[in-house]
């Protein structure tokens, strides 16, 4: 089964689709989210993807109080949260940036209101965050946009993937094998999740989303048959903000995405047969013929 997202098909036997993660590392910057669309286009990646919340929703009711230290002063973490946050027309400029370089762009609601507001904005997908996997109300929001749906399940049971798949109840679900430790070790990947997936869900497109560093890992996933990658993405990981020191700067991402090309060339079509190019060694070293 394949899903496709705005002009693409996503799938196997179609080339893995490579979602930047710009998430919140824009830091509440139009300037610095353009930017990091420009590194997600030049690198040849397919999407940018972002987060919308509404903060008197999403932000957990013990954390709001909790003082944070950030670039505009000390302030509670509501506070933090309302500053990041991109409203209605810091969103138009973006989106309209990101089609004009030729990506789809779409976000993780985290909140009923945030899907409400991203379907006014006419997104071409929806993204379900690993934390939001469990927020039933949230998953039947998205299921009636009958949008495409990419699901990542990090920090989840086999159990809860399950409930979330009968919530969404669609064939245009992208699942994400995901480990939500930010930033996460090799031997917390267990990449073999992604075969797990795939044979729990016959037909499902499984990808992965990494919060690793370096690359090794996602080009592994490619390898495996991930049929999407995302990873985040940042312009420097030592600037503020929790989500940079797990983030690909622009050289990491296009060298991801020309890795992953390279290695679904490489991977062929399973059938064995002679190359023109080892036509001339064999001419030398075979001794012994048919």
């Amino acid at each position: 089964m394949t899903v496709s997202i705005g002009s693409r098909v996503i799938g196997g036997g179609h080339p893995a689709y490579v979602i930047a993660e710009i998430g919140l590392n824009h830091n509440g910057d139009v300037e610095i989210a353009k930017r990091l669309i420009d590194v997600a286009a030049n690198a040849g990646a397919n999407a940018v993807k972002f987060q919308k919340r509404t903060p008197e929703i999403a932000t957990p009711e013990h954390m709001r109080d909790v003082p944070r230290e950030t670039p505009w002063g000390t302030m509670s973490y509501l506070d933090y949260r309302r500053r990041v946050e991109f409203g209605r027309d810091e969103y138009i400029e973006v989106g309209d940036y990101a089609t004009m370089r030729g990506l789809d762009w779409f976000a993780s609601p985290w909140d009923v209101p945030s899907v409400e507001f991203l379907e006014e904005l006419n997104v071409v997908a929806h993204k379900v965050a690993s934390a939001s996997l469990t927020d039933i109300e949230l998953l039947e929001a998205l299921r009636a946009t009958g949008k495409p749906i990419i699901l990542s399940t990090g920090m989840s049971t086999p159990e809860q993937i399950d409930r979330a798949m009968q919530t969404l109840d669609t064939d245009r679900v992208i699942l994400m094998h995901a480990t939500s430790t930010y930033p996460m070790e090799p031997e917390e990947a267990n990449l073999r999740v992604i075969t797990t997936l795939r044979d729990r869900y016959p037909g499902v497109p499984v990808g992965y989303s990494g919060h690793e560093r370096g690359l090794q890992i996602s080009l592994a996933a490619v390898a495996l048959g991930a049929v999407a990658v995302e990873r985040h993405i940042t312009l420097d990981r030592t600037m503020w903000g929790s989500d940079h020191a797990a983030s690909l700067e622009p050289g990491g991402l296009e060298h991801l995405v020309r890795d992953i090309r390279i290695i679904e060339t490489a991977m062929g079509d399973g059938v064995k047969r002679v190359f023109p190019g080892e036509q001339a060694p064999m001419a030398k070293l075979r001794r012994v013929g048919v």
